[in-house]
Parts: C-alpha cells; structure tokens; sequence
C-alpha cells in the first residue's frame, strides 16, 4: 500500500520570453545575490535582460560558478551575501549554479561551519531560515529548479545536502535558452534526466502505477526528443519537451511513495570526482552495469520496462531484459556518449581506490534495498570497463 506526502512549493514560469517577468517574481526592493556560471549567460545576453527586469533593485553578481560546483567558492559568495546584507538569491544556470545558489543560501543563515552541513543531518533538518530563491533555467538536466537537492564537491567527494527550505520560490524555464547549448551540455541533460527517472522506477514493484506511468512516459519521451534535441538545436517544440521532462524527472513527482535506488549517482560522483568525468557521461557508464549486475533485484522491473518502455516482445523473458539492457546502452551511445570506462583510459587497476572511496564518503549500504556494499560497487565498475 503506498503512503506518502507530497511537498513542492516552486511556482514555475514555463514559455518563450518570460524573462521580464522577473519585475514581478523578485520581491521589491530585494538586495539580490545574482548567481551565475561562465561567461555564456553574459555573452548571450541573458544576464542584460536580467538585469533590465530587476530593475533598480541592488545586484550583487557573483559568477564563477564551475561545474560540480566548490564548497571553496560557494562559501566566497556567502562572505558576499552577508557582508552586503543581501535578502533574495536569483540563480541564473543550469544544475550547478542553482545547486550552489541553494547551498549558498543556507549556509549563509547558518551559524556554524558551513561543511557541517554535509555531515550533520540534524543541523541540516533544525535549519528554520534561508535566503529564498529563484532560477532562471538554462541548462536542462538535474531538475534543481524545482526540487530540494543540492550536490555541492568538498574534500575529493561530492555531497548531498536536502533540505525543503532549497526548493526555490519560482523558476522560469524558457525552452529557446537551450538554443545555444554546446552539444556536450545537452547530451549530459539527457543523460542526467534519463538516470534520474530509472533511479526511482527500476527498483521493485510497489502496485504504484500512476508514478510507474509517469516514469514511463518521461522515459519514452526522452528517447524520441533526446536524439531530435542533438540534430534540431533550434526547434523550440523539441526543447519545450526536453526541459519539461528534465524538470519533472526530479521534482520528487514521480518518486512519491515508491522505492528509489541512487548508487548509480553515488558511483558515478566518484567517477567524477576523481576522474573528471562529467556527471552525465559517468552515469552512461554507470547505469548500464548496474542494471547488469543487480538484475535479480531488479529483475520484475526491468521486465516491465523492457516491455512497456522499449515494448520488447521476446518470450523469453531474460533475453528481453537483455535487449533492454542493451538498449539503454545503445540510446546512450547514440548521443555520442562513451559507456565504458577504458574509453576514458581507466583500467581495472584504479578502480579499488575508487571502491574505498565510496566507503570513505559513507556510501556503504546503497541501493533501493540497502545492501550494495563497496564490493559490490566494485564489480559493477568492473562489469563497466
């Protein structure tokens, strides 16, 4: 029997030019932290028209923001925040500039060290204030705009901090920012959201069949607009649903009530921690060996997905788990995404210390039933060479 409470405070502002928009979505006389990554947004002119709509409301830009976004530099944008007396943060980005925005604002109201955060769930969950929010979305993939996540890199690990009060206040999610996406970015996306569902969907059964419906759809609309977002950069109905399904991939929807099993986001942090892989093209390598190797645990839905996802008619039900298999590797790789990882010249003799790296970080009992052990991890980083 499912039970579960279902929480998601964000307005989002989904359409063609709904920048001005701002004007009325950011509090009047905010004093605004304005975050926001590399020069893209600027080149672009999204932070003109940014900052036109806010007005003569005070700005405080900070940019800089990397991928996998610093503990380092987040907390050089609290030292901002609190020396400016700053009241409202807009994060201007994909994934990691609205996950450092999120850290930033409650580090900010936080009275201790702030890389408690990542260890102490207790401070994390009597946290009672932070700097609201809100996000102008360029980059669709980790679906931060409408969700309490946020993965900050600190000490050669990347860590999680949930926390409701990091859900932003609005996002405005304008399909044609994507136009001028690098090829690299949108794959990742792709990839990122694609994980994120089959995170909570290939677990086990739990007679939860409108979020098994709702994973599926996302699944397949991914699939079709996936490839057509690489070969048609400039169509706004294909985008439109690319940054839809992104969003809805992760704003705690399609979760409610049902298992979930984030180890192939755990493996691939280490991945990218301590090779440099880019966080969708760890989980291209990741997931495909984690469906491998946990089959048995799995086995009841990957059937179901390789009947109503791929709609595989094999009668024999292991080589249509098989075929699902491959296919979810095939779809990866037509993106251009390497899925092994001797195609990132790792070798079998590095991945122990990528294994007890996982156990450093904690991440010892992973998976939908809490027994994917560090060994276990390492098979599956084996299966993935």
């Amino acid at each position: 029997m499912l039970n579960f409470d279902f929480y998601n405070p964000t307005r989002i502002v989904f359409g063609r030019d709904r920048l001005a928009e701002l004007s009325t979505l950011v509090p009047a006389g905010a004093r605004v932290l304005l975050v926001y990554g590399g020069g893209s947004a600027r080149k672009y002119g999204t932070l003109d028209k940014v900052t036109k709509a806010l007005g003569s409301r005070v700005i405080y830009e900070f940019g800089g923001i990397e991928p996998n976004p610093r503990y380092e530099t987040c907390m050089r944008a609290v030292e901002a925040a609190r020396a400016e007396n700053l009241d409202f943060i807009l994060a201007v980005g994909g994934g990691s500039v609205i996950d450092a925005a999120k850290f930033i604002g409650l580090a900010a109201k936080y009275r201790g060290e702030a890389s408690n955060l990542f260890f102490d769930h207790a401070a994390v969950s009597g946290l009672n204030s932070s700097i609201p929010l809100g996000t102008v979305l360029t980059l669709p993939a980790t679906g931060s705009e409408m969700n309490n996540n946020a993965v900050i890199s600190y000490n050669h690990g990347k860590w999680p901090v949930y926390q409701d009060l990091n859900f932003p206040v609005f996002s405005i999610l304008d399909p044609a920012l994507t136009f001028t996406l690098p090829r690299r970015q949108i794959v990742n996306g792709i990839i990122d959201s694609f994980a994120h569902v089959l995170e909570q969907y290939l677990t086990y059964p739990v007679g939860a069949a409108v979020q098994d419906r709702l994973a599926e759809g996302i699944l397949q609309v991914l699939l079709e607009f996936g490839p057509r977002s690489l070969a048609e950069p400039e169509n706004y109905e294909v985008r439109a649903n690319i940054v839809w399904a992104a969003t809805l991939s992760l704003n705690r929807l399609i979760g409610a009530g049902v298992p979930q099993d984030w180890s192939s986001h755990r493996i691939g942090h280490e991945l990218t921690a301590m090779f440099g892989i880019d966080h969708g093209l760890s989980l291209a390598v990741t997931f495909p060996s984690v469906m491998e190797i946990r089959r048995s645990q799995k086995r009841a839905k990957l059937l179901q997905y390789a009947r109503r996802v791929f709609k595989l008619e094999e009668k024999d039900e292991e080589a249509a788990i098989d075929a699902a298999i491959s296919k979810t590797r095939q779809f990866f790789e037509s993106l251009g995404a390497k899925t092994r990882l001797a195609d990132y010249g790792i070798t079998a003799v590095q991945l122990p210390d990528l294994a007890e790296n996982l156990r450093a970080h904690g991440w010892i009992a992973l998976s939908e039933h809490k027994d994917l052990t560090p060994e276990i991890s390492l098979a599956i980083l084996k299966n993935a060479l």
